[in-house]
């Protein structure tokens, strides 16, 4: 008898354990705290009840998460089993080989990656032919603006009046300045900009380079920035600051550019596309059901100047438990779940999120996001990507207070830009 008591005995231990480690599994994520977090976390317990996994979000304010990331990406075994990476950091993440290639995840459980806009596997997925991330939600910038006043009668015979054009959705970059100036008066503005360096400035100006027609650097990585198109672009820039927007915007966050707008203020703000949910929530908003939101216009049809913008999910190297974290990663953005958060609010990056009926239903400007990502342009994303974004702001910065000229800015811009990718070892 004592050794089936041994082996009963040894089998109830065994099945002890086994549930235990079950139940005690845990995946452990940084986090920023913005809307789409909520929106994972609201949905968590149906992941923790399929798969007797808990979930612990560690959510903190985005100043303060490369510097709590990167102690626990260079230790042997970190704390976080998954990690979100905004797109600032993929480069110098993927260079210190901080985050695990996630194709092996991909290729056994078949999942199909084919379902993301493009341009966010370019920007937070794949990095050199090896998939890292998973893109999460989407920034991308675009046009939010009145369609009310495009729709007033008045108002199209006088812009038709003052400048021999049909006032509507603007096409192009020139009908778009033209309407910012058409809508500077009576003590409203055609435009409210967000001016603070160097992050918001830096990424909003980049509309204004990508809707002239510029970039910031060629296939070689030699910048591209001195060009017409960059001049173009800073003096516009300053322009709408000073001359069609409120006082004040050269300091301007997102969220006090968004005030303005939202106040009923001004026609039109560049700025990211989840405020376009905002602009319809009557308690953040006086202009209800009065807003849309559209690519930046460019030089034409399929020209877009609108920047793009996205976090993704990677599993550190570090990970203590990377086949849990990868269990939550697939279900985090299937189809089932990523639908459930962009109903919530949530911003999408999968092509049939986008194109789901249900969400259209609910945001019926989803088509026109899915095209503004399709046609946007995504920033240099490598090793000193915040490096560059810090000389960006400072340099538009000092040209918009008009103590630099336009060409010396963008000199200094394109000389430090291609010192960093040499520095980096993009440019030959």
């Amino acid at each position: 008898m004592k050794p089936m008591k041994t082996l009963l005995y040894s089998l109830c231990l065994s099945g002890l354990l086994a549930g235990g480690a079950a139940h005690a599994e845990t995946v452990s994520i940084l986090m920023e705290g913005v809307p789409d977090t909520e929106y994972v976390k609201a949905l968590i317990p149906e992941f923790e009840k399929e798969t007797g996994i808990t979930v612990n979000l560690e959510v903190i304010n985005y100043a303060e998460m490369h510097t709590k990331l990167v102690p626990q990406m260079v230790a042997r075994k970190g704390s976080y089993s998954a990690i979100v990476v905004d797109f600032y950091w993929v480069g110098e993440f993927a260079k210190a080989g901080w985050m695990q290639p996630l194709d092996k995840y991909i290729e056994k459980d078949k999942f199909d990656t084919s379902v993301y806009v493009p341009k966010m596997l370019d920007l937070v997925g794949k990095v050199d032919g090896k998939t890292y991330m998973l893109p999460f939600y989407n920034y991308a910038m675009g046009m939010l603006y009145r369609k009310d006043l495009l729709e007033d009668e008045a108002n199209k015979a006088a812009f038709k009046a003052k400048y021999g054009a049909e006032l509507k959705k603007p096409e192009t970059w020139d009908e778009y300045l033209k309407q910012v100036e058409f809508f500077t008066k009576d003590g409203n503005y055609g435009v409210v900009n967000q001016g603070l360096r160097p992050d918001p400035i830096a990424m909003e100006w980049s509309n204004y380079l990508f809707a002239n027609g510029g970039e910031f650097a060629g296939s070689d990585w030699k910048s591209t920035v001195k060009g017409e198109a960059g001049k173009k672009a800073i003096e516009q820039y300053a322009t709408n600051i000073e001359k069609f927007g409120p006082v004040g915007a050269a300091s301007f966050g997102f969220d006090e550019a968004f005030n303005v707008f939202a106040q009923g203020k001004a026609y039109s703000y560049i700025t990211y596309n989840f405020f376009r949910a905002a602009a319809d929530d009557p308690a953040k908003s006086q202009v209800v059901g009065k807003v849309e939101i559209a690519a930046v216009p460019g030089q034409g049809p399929g020209k877009g100047g609108s920047l793009n913008g996205a976090w993704g999910w990677a599993i550190p190297k570090s990970s203590p438990n990377p086949d849990a974290a990868w269990t939550f990663l697939k279900w985090v953005e299937s189809k089932d779940i990523a639908k459930k958060r962009a109903l919530a609010g949530g911003s999408p990056t999968r092509t049939d999120v986008f194109d789901d009926p249900d969400v259209i239903a609910k945001s019926p400007y989803m088509p026109e996001l899915k095209k503004l990502l399709l046609e946007s342009h995504n920033f240099p994303t490598f090793t000193y990507t915040p490096q560059f974004v810090e000389v960006l702001g400072r340099e538009l910065s000092l040209a918009v207070a008009k103590q630099k000229a336009p060409d010396a800015a963008l000199d200094q811009i394109a000389k430090e830009f291609d010192e960093l990718a040499k520095k980096d070892g993009k440019q030959k």
